[in-house]
């Protein structure tokens, strides 16, 4: 009988074992993550006036904290992180007439200082803490120019 059991632990504990090491779990993740907008950023226009964005001479990105705070993750760092993304918005905040018409927007971001662009919509996974980002936008006319007015856009950061 004594054989029996033994048996029966190996296979409790192999089970054990492979479930660590399979895929993450997908679950709610228990803890906050809390964005602070800091300095908004700046659009400028290329000379041919057919992109705008804060990339271009004399733009500037825009500025935010991110302070994440998740029970697992402080625990294994592997699970129950958040991820941060910057996804392109679909169309300007404010544009004169036509101002929308043919164009494509674009994201990037960078992460604590970073100097490598993230696209705005990959999510890059973030441990415990305070963090800094940085989001860069661009919006490209593929046929004519930007007409004369003010535009104002806006990319929502996400943290997941």
């Amino acid at each position: 009988m004594r054989r029996k059991s033994g048996r029966n632990s190996r296979a409790l504990l192999a089970m054990a074992v492979l479930a660590c090491f399979g895929p993450p779990a997908q679950a709610a993740i228990i803890g906050t993550c809390t964005i602070v907008i800091g300095v908004s950023g700046t659009m400028k226009s290329n000379p041919s006036i057919n992109i705008f964005g804060s990339k271009q001479a004399g733009g500037s990105s825009a500025g935010a904290t991110i302070t994440a705070s998740a029970t697992l993750c402080s625990i294994l760092n592997l699970l129950d992180c958040y991820s941060v993304s910057a996804p392109a918005p679909i169309a300007f905040t404010s544009a004169p007439s036509g101002g929308d018409t043919n164009v494509a927007f674009d994201t990037v971001f960078r992460l604590d200082g970073s100097g490598v662009d993230i696209p705005g919509s990959s999510p890059q996974r973030v441990t415990n803490g305070t963090h800094t980002i940085q989001v860069d936008l661009t919006a490209t006319k593929s046929s004519g120019i930007f007409p004369a007015g003010n535009y104002q856009g806006t990319v929502t950061v996400r943290c997941e």
